[in-house]
């Protein structure tokens, strides 16, 4: 392995989902950086992946301090992979700002691509994958949400949104999603690549039925496809 930073995607349930090459680097990778380090030993230990280099933590709250401690590591010729508790680092997760600084500082950058929620999601949701939009998590707060909605609205173009939300404001989310956008078409994928995988397809009316009688755990990956007015 080259001294790079190795940006490496891990399964988001499924285990045998792990790459041929994502075991190579983490296997090889002198140091992983990685969002929580007891989840990431698991993870290593449970596929049986030896490791010759050390885990170090890199989350949000301690990015600004870790940046430089990277940079200087691979400045000394050390390769360091950097991996999300589950799927494709830097979406919806930290890790944008090393992969700039490393770009800045000519500091070579190397996708080892593999599981993402997102992609997995729309590629099984019947809904147009030509052009999608995904929004990560939505705001908390409603008015910034209505914000976000009427921006949406006003799209030139279709295309299917994509975004994540949790159990606790999915019911909240249907009720605006159908306030803004009207009885759309929709799909929410549920425990991906995972035992109890699921997937709810059908209308906002129709979903707040469901998910009203039985409210399952797990977040949410939600899709609807928007066309302009």
């Amino acid at each position: 392995m080259k001294a790079a930073l190795y940006i490496v995607s891990t399964p988001i349930g499924n285990l045998q989902d792990i790459t041929l090459r994502a075991i190579e680097i983490l296997k090889n990778a002198e140091i992983i950086a990685c969002e929580d380090t007891r989840k990431t030993g698991l993870l290593l230990q449970n596929l049986k992946i030896p490791r010759k280099g050390k885990l170090i933590s890199y989350y949000e709250e301690n990015e600004a301090k870790r940046i430089p401690q990277i940079i200087n590591e691979l400045k000394n010729g050390k390769n360091v992979a950097l991996v999300s508790n589950a799927g494709t680092p830097t979406i919806s997760d930290p890790g944008f700002k090393l992969i700039r600084e490393c770009i800045t500082q000519d500091i070579k950058v190397i996708p080892i691509p593999g599981p993402s929620a997102l992609l997995s999601a729309l590629v099984v949701s019947g809904l147009p994958t030509d052009k999608f939009l995904f929004l990560g998590y939505l705001p908390k707060k409603y008015f910034k949400r209505k914000k976000l909605f009427e921006k949406i609205k006003k799209l030139p173009f279709s295309c299917t949104l994509i975004f994540f939300e949790s159990p606790k404001r999915i019911i909240k989310l249907l009720n605006e999603i159908e306030l803004f956008f009207g009885d759309i078409n929709m799909v929410l994928a549920r425990e991906l690549t995972k035992v109890f995988e699921e997937f709810l397809r059908g209308k906002p009316s129709e979903l707040l039925k469901i998910l009203k009688k039985n409210l399952p755990k797990g977040e949410f990956t939600v899709l609807l496809n928007i066309s302009p007015n």
